[in-house]
């Protein structure tokens, strides 16, 4: 009897460590991470981004046009992602919840954003690992020193 009521102790800790874990790993944007220097992400980011981010951001990152001139119907154009823009501006978890849930989601009030949510449950087909591989990508694009800005955000943002 004693057997049993450990088996039972040892399974409940485990499904309770389980469904702690992913509980974090859910409100924590997932489990990855945009890494500008593995190039497998790098390379299914760039494909992700031709696919589904070039048609409104540039082939070549580059936004369109006037991008700070807002649109008469509301909304800004799409800025770039290259180093001209101001996505590196802002740490990764910022831009994972920007492009995973859309850009009015996370909108401070009054601002009208026209970017679409691209996460799976938010009206999209990426998955968190297709998001974080995109970033992946843009961040791969920025020069050195952009990139060292960036992390350094990153590094604020989490309170390290």
């Amino acid at each position: 009897m004693t057997l049993d009521f450990k088996k039972i102790l040892a399974l409940g800790s485990a499904i309770i460590v389980v469904a702690v874990a992913a509980y974090f790993i859910m409100d924590t944007g997932g489990s990855g991470f945009a890494d500008a220097d593995n190039p497998a992400q790098v390379a299914l980011g760039k494909q992700l981004y031709a696919e589904s981010c070039a048609s409104c951001h540039g082939a070549s990152l580059e936004g369109q046009k006037n991008w700070r001139q807002p649109l008469a119907e509301g909304g800004l154009p799409a800025p770039p992602h290259d180093q001209s823009g101001h996505t590196w501006h802002h740490p990764d978890k910022l831009l994972f919840d920007y492009t995973q849930r859309g850009g009015q989601a996370i909108a401070p009030k009054g601002f009208k954003s026209n970017m679409p949510g691209f996460g799976e449950n938010f009206g999209g087909s990426m998955s968190d690992g297709d998001i974080w591989a995109v970033l992946a990508f843009i961040k791969n694009s920025w020069p050195g020193n952009i990139q060292s800005r960036q992390a350094r955000l990153n590094k604020q943002a989490a309170g390290r």
